[in-house]
């Protein structure tokens, strides 16, 4: 059983920064491919980005590629959300989710952990 715990979230203007953290336990964190997802009021649930399990690759969304970079660091079974540049659109619940497959990790419907979500909100 993996937990994983977000953190990073807050309040910040149009074209400000944040940085997410995930950190997980209870599990071999190196087995697990990495997403992040957002869910904003009243939306379903959304990809953001993913990372594979050595962090050799990556995939984000279009709406925010460019602006966000995801990354991991095994030591310290931590995953990452580097955002840039945010806009208001981005405000939302921001979720951590573990796959033991890349594809799944990509997919909300798939995901094998979740996180409790971190809320970020940007003003305009």
């Amino acid at each position: 059983q993996v937990q994983l715990i977000e953190s990073g979230g807050g309040l910040v203007q149009a074209g400000g920064s944040l940085r997410l953290s995930c950190a997980a336990s209870g599990g071999t964190f190196r087995q697990y491919a990495m997403g992040w997802f957002r869910q904003a009021p009243g939306k379903e649930r959304e990809f953001v980005a993913v990372i594979d399990w050595y962090g050799g690759s990556t995939t984000y969304a279009d709406s925010v590629k460019g602006r966000f970079t995801i990354s991991r660091d095994n030591a310290k079974n931590s995953a990452y959300l580097q955002m840039n540049n945010l806009k208001p659109e981005d405000t939302a619940v921001y979720y951590c989710g573990a796959d033991r497959t890349l594809w799944g990790a990509k997919d909300s419907s798939d995901i094998d952990y979740w996180g409790k979500g971190t809320l970020v909100t940007v003003s305009s």
